[in-house]
């Protein structure tokens, strides 16, 4: 793989003009530094995969595949919460009209290590032992991991990934003659958007510079060029799902001995651009044991290849508050070429690690460089006494303890936060469309720095702004109705983004208590709900002090809000209390978002997929007998919408 180090920049004539006329952002110049640089910090390195984005928008793209992959994997070493990870990238479609996926769609954690995958290994035999799951039963599915344009296809319409919640509609590439890989049917969920590499190569490498442009041109709202429409008819553009992945099952307990081949196998076993291999437990107990986090399941890794290491000695350790209000501890290193590459600097991954592992000045760690991409911290050799800090670095509000990391609980005033506490309301809110990151970029760039001040907004401010005035009303009559539409009290609390309080936390609080009433809750009333233990209720009351004046600011500006149901004997005696439902196709007497939403006060738990665990699957209109035989082999029992309204009336 191609490493940043070696990038000749020489702009055309027509990357040139696409640049100037975004302004000042972002000049030709500081772009020439910066690629000639390896000691890149967070924001340089989101300046050039935006700048690179916008040229690649543009049609006129400045870095191959593989160069922008590296600018990614160093960003999301850096900080992997950063908000330019939470998009797929690049993002043709980002000013499009966004909507809800049929169910998440999640990265995938990472390993670069026999260790790593040994470790994962550990885990799920950990899991098995704790569902009596008797390890001969464990078996672990390998497949490729390609790389193409993640989508969803739930049969009716495809989606992109978007941020994991909403994407955008882009069936149109279906009624483009895009086709599913091995003659597949549609509706088989989670896959990718690809193009052969035999036939790029053969017949389209020429007119372009790689194959991501033609994963992004098959979905775009522009007209196809031809030669991509040939490809398309010709079948070398498909949509590959992943359940009709090659895949290599083995037993968990000959996975290590056979790992090389395995990965060997798999890794070649299709004519497609692949940058790793996936691998996952197929044990549903396991799977449902095990769950997700808010960024990958659990019961799941990508593998990738190691390439160099070296012993090197740590100058000092950084703190620096990312967007999120996470402290990321920054290793400054003696200069140490690794694979081709001057490495000077390496993210600590959390402040655990800092503590625990003893990484300070003096230290002398051994650095891999993971793929050719990542520099990463395999194991310190010689510790030393770290220095913790106990205040943010830009705010110095009291730091807390989340985990594994340190994490700035100043939601409003911490000047590192402001971005992303805006973008991320917006983003929770999802009743309006043009406040992405770009449009509060701009807006911060001006001085808005609260929430309140974008509801203050009017046509004319933001013209004064910058922008054009289609986007200046579209985006004044995006606010009203943001206030308008109805939504749930706890998405509005949520989007705030405290410490803690994520939506599943959220609704849990206000079923015990209203909205207004958890400002006056104590950290006692806190651990009386289930769920809540002492160190998380602490850091809930802390942060909903730091957020109480700009939340009745923006409380005050009159949003509609749905109240949670306070709990009560209603659902229990309902005929799907304790259920575990999933809704799939379009329904008939209301959108399926409202039946999950019903059925939840009913004291259902809905899902996104089916599993051996799901008690009734729902189906409205366009579901295919694939997915609704898929369900019967694991005992769900199927309903339709009307066998399932008559049920629970």
């Amino acid at each position: 793989m191609e490493g940043f180090d070696m990038l000749n920049i020489d702009f055309t004539k027509e990357q040139l003009e696409i640049l100037n006329e975004t302004g000042e952002e972002f000049r030709p110049e500081k772009l020439v530094s910066l690629f000639s640089r390896s000691d890149l910090n967070t924001e340089e390195l989101v300046f050039i995969l935006k700048a690179s984005n916008a040229l690649y928008r543009a049609g006129s793209p400045i870095l191959s595949d593989k160069q922008y992959d590296i600018y990614i994997s160093l960003l999301r070493d850096q900080n992997h919460l950063h908000p330019y990870l939470n998009t797929v990238e690049p993002e043709p479609l980002i000013e499009s009209k966004t909507v809800e996926l049929p169910e998440r769609m999640l990265s995938t954690e990472k390993a670069y290590s026999l260790q790593d995958i040994e470790k994962w290994v550990k885990r799920i035999q950990k899991a098995a032992q704790e569902t009596n799951v008797p390890e001969e039963e464990i078996d672990i599915r390998v497949t490729p991991k390609l790389d193409g344009y993640a989508a969803y296809d739930d049969g009716d319409t495809l989606y992109t990934r978007g941020d994991g919640y909403r994407g955008q509609d882009v069936t149109r590439a279906f009624k483009r003659g895009l086709k599913v890989a091995n003659s597949g049917e549609r509706g088989l969920g989670p896959g990718e958007i690809v193009i052969k590499k035999s036939y790029f190569t053969e017949v389209l490498s020429s007119y372009f510079e790689n194959s991501r442009n033609i994963q992004a041109a098959i979905i775009a709202e522009k007209k196809v060029d031809n030669r991509i429409q040939k490809a398309i008819k010709d079948g070398a553009c498909v949509f590959y799902p992943f359940a009709l992945l090659k895949n290599n099952t083995v037993k968990i307990s000959v996975l290590m001995d056979e790992f090389e081949s395995i990965v060997e196998g798999i890794w070649s076993s299709v004519d497609f651009d692949v940058d790793g291999v996936i691998l996952e437990t197929t044990n549903e107990t396991i799977k449902k044991y095990m769950g997700a986090t808010r960024r990958n399941h659990r019961w799941q890794i990508a593998f990738k290849v190691n390439e160099e290491s070296a012993n090197v000695e740590v100058v000092r350790v950084i703190p620096q508050t990312s967007r999120t209000g996470r402290i990321a501890p920054v290793a400054e290193l003696v200069p140490t070429k690794l694979s081709g590459v001057t490495i000077s600097r390496v993210t600590v991954h959390h402040y655990n690690m800092v503590k625990t592992n003893g990484v300070g000045a003096g230290a002398i760690i051994r650095l891999v460089r993971s793929g050719l991409v990542i520099p990463k911290i395999e194991e310190v050799l010689t510790k030393v006494a770290p220095d913790i800090p106990d205040s943010c670095p830009s705010c110095g509000s009291h730091l807390l303890w989340e985990s594994d990391n340190l994490i700035c609980p100043n939601k409003i005033d911490c000047p590192a936060q402001t971005e992303n506490t805006l973008v991320h309301f917006f983003k929770t809110l999802g009743n309006n469309d043009g406040f992405g990151s770009k449009t509060i970029e701009k807006l911060t760039s001006f001085g808005v720095k609260y929430i309140h001040e974008i509801y203050s907004l009017e046509v004319d401010d933001f013209l004064k702004i910058g922008f054009g005035e289609k986007t200046a009303i579209n985006l004044f009559n995006q606010l009203q109705a943001s206030r308008s539409i109805e939504i749930e009290d706890w998405r509005f609390l949520s989007a705030f983004g405290v410490s803690r309080l994520g939506s599943g936390n959220c609704e849990k609080l206000l079923e015990h208590h209203s909205l207004v009433s958890l400002f006056e809750l104590t950290v006692s009333d806190m651990i009386q709900i289930d769920g809540f233990a002492e160190i998380s209720a602490e850091a809930i009351k802390e942060g909903l002090e730091n957020i109480r004046e700009e939340f009745f600011k923006v409380y005050d500006l009159g949003f509609a809000l749905r109240p949670t149901a306070i709990e009560n004997t209603e659902k229990l005696s309902s005929p799907i209390s304790g259920a575990i439902i999933v809704f799939t196709g379009t329904m008939i007497e209301g959108s399926r978002s409202d039946m999950e939403k019903n059925a939840k006060a009913l004291g259902a738990k809905v899902g996104k997929s089916v599993t051996s665990k799901t008690t009734y699957l729902v189906t409205g209109d366009k579901v295919g007998e694939t997915k609704i035989n898929a369900a019967k082999d694991k005992g769900v029992k199927v309903l339709s919408e009307q066998q399932y309204l008559d049920f629970i009336r």
